[in-house]
């Protein structure tokens, strides 16, 4: 036997197991063409089974295909506790998330209804199901088990208009079924001749396939050697798994369980008069190589006999809202024992402890207050307000859940977000920050504020310096002035040394001469110029100078100038810079730097560092959180500023169920409050409370300067004197020593004049002693004197007397002989002719 095509009625206690479990046994592949139970699908038991129809539960998928086609996202389903009914739920479940990315059409499970088969009554399930929002009802059972719930239903009339019932093959055939129920009817599902023929094709093909690959082992004869397996026959097994092909039943092909796939389902709408009518398939695509549903939406009759499409959702109007205690959005006071009643500008909103189950009275008020009284008169509903159970937002952790097996590990929300997912809650009207990870779970409206997260730290007190003075310019610019005063001056002397108009060493008319501009003078006339003081002598002549000396003092009237405006802006209305410049910092991120910050627990922030930085629970220097909150604090405290640009910009939105029917309406009208300035009016009102101007007015406010600011300068002119005592000092102790050195000088210059004047003496008497000698010798020879004389002029003529020329080159020489000659003329009489000091040439006498 190399393989088994088997089939049984569909009602009986006839199976094919009894055949799926001798075949496999040893490995012979068995072929079902009417067996659709879900226990065929375990390949534990039934290790080489296949089935040319798809099992029961394959018909989640075509709901799924259902329930986008028409926009259902919120459903509860029916099924039977046997196997079938759980594999319904489940293959619904796992197909939805698997093939459905997209969340906001993914259809979730409200609620779940599991009944055990062979119904008496089914009021007592329905019951549960009308407080539920969802009014679309998938349902798995058997044909008698359909007859009760329908029965029932119509007696709760939850047949009528509102209600969706999308039911299963079985279901579909029960007598009662009620009008505008859409079901399933599987093509060919009753057609064994066609699911024959597909068998014996899909075995011919596979085995022609496989003997061209390797060599097919005789297949077992009888039941006697029950320890021989049939290796081929698991080979060949593996072969009829991978047949695709087109059949009498349409696309044949197997999944990994050896189950149907690509098949066709008709869509079947009940009418009146209990008439059945197609008003669509679920078929196979060749092109595109996938299943296609396609459904006529005019020709569909739906509950209360009518052509309208339900919602799908009962839209409740008394919400259930939560909120949580965050200043300025939220504020809860306890409302006190003498108290009855909240006041006219606040709500109750109780808060209900998890540990001891004391619920305790608190009154709140505040931005989302406001809020929410504005939502609930716009879009016309009203609710009950309460505060968080655990006064957080919601984390997404691990929680531990004991059962009979043992205790199981399941990531779950805590918190206000927690409660909206177990759908204890409708609405969450608070600061909650819109982010992918709480979006994956609920529903969001659009931000009502949009804000970010930054960092508050406290301002940094205004620095003030020794040298605060000199923070208007860089040290940069101060150098390059110091370097610009000194190199003008250089330039200055230069032009005045050079020029021809020029001071440098000018006669005058009268005989004296006027001091030239020296590099000293120089210099002290561009301090002079840049320090707008007074220059006295020393100014350029010439009038390239001059040109630039006029060039310079423009150029000192603009230094000043833009001096004397920073240093205001310095001392008096600077603005402390941040210690941190956004939430960017490095800092944050590093744990070797002294620097600690916090959030709150549970936020969007905390999730956000927790995959960057581990925090610190020390003395804290940076708090970053959401901007609105910090600007509040801001506010409220002028020594407080955020610091940085806003870093991953969002919004606040409201929290609603997945499916919420009030997701829309909320949207609209937080738009509408965005359009007419309510929200605006909103934020002037409690987040910011008028501060924002107080505090803008603080900061443009002048400091007075004291000596903290100015003790620079003091300084520097304290320094100017102590440097000008010192210089003094200086100059007296060189100028003594030049005194010292200047009289050594006179002594050197009068004793060397004493000896030059003795010499000159001595010469003068010798040689007036020659000449009276001479004299007198020739008063005794007269006539031969006479005639002697006249022989010697003719014999030597003579000669003209030499020039005089200084007799005197010692320093102040220059005056000694002005003097004389004032002296001289002032007497108006010459010289004497033969004065010691003034002799005459007397060579020409000598022989």
């Amino acid at each position: 036997v190399y393989a088994v095509v088997v089939s049984h009625e569909p009602t009986g206690d006839l199976s094919p197991a009894a055949v799926s479990y001798t075949s496999g046994f040893y490995q012979i592949p068995v072929i079902g063409i009417s067996s659709r139970e879900a226990a065929f699908s375990d390949k534990n038991i039934h290790v080489s089974f296949l089935r040319t129809v798809p099992p029961y539960y394959h018909q989640a998928d075509v709901w799924l295909e259902i329930l986008s086609h028409f926009g259902y996202t919120k459903v509860i389903i029916i099924h039977s506790s046997d196997t079938d009914g759980r594999a319904v739920l489940g293959r619904f479940q796992t197909t939805s998330q698997t093939n459905y990315d997209d969340i906001d059409v993914r259809a979730t499970v409200e609620s779940i209804v599991e009944f055990e088969p062979k119904l008496d009554s089914f009021s007592s399930y329905l019951m549960d199901m009308k407080t539920a929002q969802s009014r679309v009802y998938l349902l798995y059972a058997s044909q008698e088990d359909a007859y009760v719930i329908f029965r029932d239903a119509a007696i709760h009339n939850m047949t009528e208009y509102g209600h969706i019932w999308i039911v299963t093959e079985q279901a579909l055939s029960a007598n009662n079924t009620p009008t505008g129920i859409i079901g399933l009817k599987l093509n060919n599902a009753e057609n064994e001749t066609d699911h024959i023929k597909d068998a014996i094709y899909i075995l011919a093909s596979a085995i022609k396939e496989m003997t061209v690959n390797e060599t097919i082992t005789e297949a077992p004869k009888d039941c006697d050697d029950s320890g021989v397996i049939w290796e081929s026959g698991k080979r060949l097994f593996g072969y009829l798994k991978t047949r695709n092909i087109r059949g009498e039943t349409g696309q044949v092909a197997f999944d990994d369980n050896g189950d149907r796939m690509y098949a066709e389902y008709d869509v079947i709408n009940v009418h009146e008069n209990h008439s059945f009518v197609k008003v669509g398939s679920f078929h196979y695509d060749s092109e595109k190589r996938k299943m296609r549903l396609k459904i006529n939406d005019s020709s569909i009759t739906w509950p209360g006999n009518t052509g309208k499409k339900p919602e799908g959702i009962m839209i409740p109007t008394h919400l259930k809202v939560l909120t949580i205690e965050e200043k300025p959005f939220v504020y809860a006071r306890k409302l006190l024992d003498d108290e009855i009643d909240c006041a006219d500008d606040e709500v109750v909103c109780p808060h209900f402890n998890i540990t001891n189950g004391n619920e305790q009275e608190y009154c709140c008020k505040g931005y989302c207050i406001d809020l929410l009284k504005a939502l609930a008169q716009r879009i016309n509903f009203t609710y009950d307000l309460a505060l968080s159970p655990d006064g957080q937002f919601g984390h997404y952790q691990l929680k531990n859940h004991t059962t009979g097996i043992g205790t199981t590990v399941k990531k779950e929300w805590n918190g206000l977000i927690g409660e909206l997912v177990a759908e204890r809650a409708d609405l969450i009207v608070a600061p909650l920050t819109i982010n992918p990870e709480r979006a994956e779970f609920i529903e969001f409206s659009k931000p009502f504020k949009y804000q970010g997260i930054t960092i508050l730290e406290k301002k940094p007190s205004r620095s003030s310096t020794l040298v605060s003075f000199l923070q208007p310019f860089s040290n940069t610019l101060w150098i390059l002035v110091m370097v610009s005063v000194h190199v003008v001056a250089l330039v200055l002397y230069l032009l005045d040394r050079f020029s021809p108009f020029g001071r440098f060493k000018l006669s005058t008319t009268d005989g004296t001469e006027e001091d030239a501009l020296n590099l000293s003078s120089a210099i002290w006339f561009a301090w002079g110029v840049l320090l707008n003081s007074g220059i006295g002598e020393g100014t350029p002549r010439s009038f390239s100078a001059r040109v630039l000396g006029m060039v310079w003092a423009g150029f000192a009237m603009i230094i000043v100038a833009s001096y004397t405006a920073n240093l205001a802006a310095f001392l008096v209305l600077e603005r402390p810079k941040t210690k941190l410049t956004g939430i960017n910092d490095a800092r944050l991120r590093n744990t070797m730097e002294n620097l600690t910050c916090a959030t709150v627990k549970g936020s969007s922030v905390d999730m956000y560092f927790r995959r960057q930085v581990e925090l610190s629970n020390i003395k804290l220097m940076a708090f970053i959180w959401d901007s609105s909150r910090l600007e509040y604090e801001a506010s409220k405290d002028c020594e407080l500023v955020t610091a940085g640009e806003l870093f991953g910009r969002s919004g606040y939105g409201v929290g609603l169920q997945k499916g919420s029917p009030w997701t829309d309406a909320v949207t609209l009208a937080i738009l509408d409050f965005h359009e007419s300035g309510f929200m605006e009016s909103l934020d002037k009102e409690w987040i910011f409370h008028g501060n924002v101007q107080q505090c803008e007015q603080f900061e443009k406010t002048p400091n007075t300067l004291g000596l903290k600011n100015m003790a620079g300068v003091f300084i520097l002119v304290g320094a100017g004197i102590v440097g000008g005592i010192g210089l003094i000092i200086i100059e007296v102790v060189y100028k003594k020593h030049q005194i010292k050195k200047q009289k050594k000088m006179e002594i050197a210059r009068h004793a060397a004049d004493k000896w030059r004047g003795t010499i000159e003496k001595r010469k003068t008497l010798r040689a007036s002693l020659a000449m009276q000698r001479q004299y007198n010798v020739g008063l005794n020879s007269v006539s031969k004197s006479v005639q002697s004389q006249n022989a010697e002029k003719s014999r030597y003529p003579i000669l003209p007397p030499l020039p005089r020329t200084p007799e005197r080159a010692w320093p102040k020489d220059k005056e000694y002989i002005v003097n004389r000659k004032n002296n001289s003329s002032g007497a108006g009489k010459p010289p004497p002719r033969y004065m010691p000091t003034y002799a005459t040439d007397v060579s020409h006498l000598i022989v």
